[in-house]
């Protein structure tokens, strides 16, 4: 039987039960949170707040959620894994890779390829192994394994960071079978570059790739598109209605149900216990479980429109176990 890797070890993937594939615990930028620490206030205070909301999660029938904080976002695995032991009700599967729109960070500014030109010859790229050994040996020291791969792509398009970032993460998918969560921006219809380099240049097989944030488009015609190539849609902002509407991020869904797409979608707030990139006091909708959750405002909402039980579970349940045991 297949499994996967989560905090607290591998669970078979038949039991992940109902899962929320794209939920952040906490987005950071630790170079603020080292040197101004009162931003980020009490550490217990802080964990004990994501322990009550995880719980209420867990309490509400959901069984896992994937958390795809790497490098870029603030990823800190001992305190994801204190958090883990008081919730051991919910499976956390972590993620591997690294989130930039531009450059790489600067850690990898002067190495691997970077030193291609400078050396004359093609230089390894670092991430790769890297990536590698999270998934196969740990992170951090914790033992904890990441269970998929991360990149992003945004409206900036594919920068030579970006670029870089995304090749790596197709090589380490290549070396492990972990597969790959890409934040993307489908404003600017970024899937169909995903598609070129990671399928069509890099060979991966894009049911392992999740197109995350597709939900921030009403565009069917073109997200149909991305589904019929294989791809697995994020439908993954439910509560955050920042240049759209709650409605609308369900219409998508009922519309791409209606069009035989269920098994192409998966579910998710991409909700954050505590996020310090934005400020509260100017848009207030963090942290998203206080005002919405997917079981009590966007299942009934997605019922009434004529959404099925069976496709409900192909999403929240199939679609995450296939994605994870494939």
């Amino acid at each position: 039987m297949s499994q996967v890797q989560t905090v607290r070890g591998p669970v078979d993937c038949d039991r992940l039960g109902r899962t929320y594939m794209h939920e952040h615990i906490f987005v950071l930028t630790p170079d603020v949170q080292q040197n101004y620490p009162e931003e980020w206030g009490d550490e217990e205070d802080r964990v004990a707040d994501a322990v009550e909301k995880l719980g209420a999660l867990a309490g509400s029938g959901v069984g896992t959620i994937v958390d795809p904080t790497v490098i870029g976002l603030g990823r800190y695995l001992p305190r994801i894994v204190r958090i883990a032991d008081r919730v051991p009700e919910l499976n956390i599967i972590v993620a591997t890779g690294c989130y930039t729109y531009g450059d790489v960070p600067f850690f990898f500014h002067h190495r691997g390829p970077a030193l291609d030109a400078v050396l004359g010859t093609a230089v390894p790229d670092p991430m790769v192994d890297l990536f590698v050994g999270d998934i196969e040996h740990g992170i951090t020291g914790t033992g904890v394994r990441a269970g998929l791969l991360k990149c992003a792509i945004d409206e900036q398009g594919l920068t030579g960071g970006v670029e870089r970032v995304m090749r790596a993460v197709a090589r380490a998918h290549h070396a492990t079978g972990a597969p790959i969560t890409v934040h993307t921006h489908p404003a600017s219809r970024t899937g169909l570059v995903v598609k070129r380099v990671l399928v069509d240049e890099e060979g991966v097989d894009p049911s392992r790739i999740v197109l995350g944030h597709s939900g921030d488009s009403g565009d069917a015609d073109h997200l149909s598109e991305l589904a019929e190539a294989g791809f697995l849609l994020g439908m993954d902002r439910f509560g955050i209605n920042l240049g759209t509407t709650f409605e609308a991020r369900c219409d998508i869904v009922v519309e791409l149900c209606r069009r035989g797409f269920a098994d192409r979608m998966v579910l998710s707030h991409d909700a954050a216990c505590y996020i310090d990139w934005i400020d509260p006091a100017v848009i207030p909708f963090m942290p998203q479980w206080h005002y919405l959750h997917i079981g009590e405002d966007v299942l009934p909402y997605l019922r009434e429109k004529g959404v099925t039980e069976d496709q409900i579970d192909t999403m929240l349940v199939g679609n995450p176990r296939h994605y994870f045991a494939s």
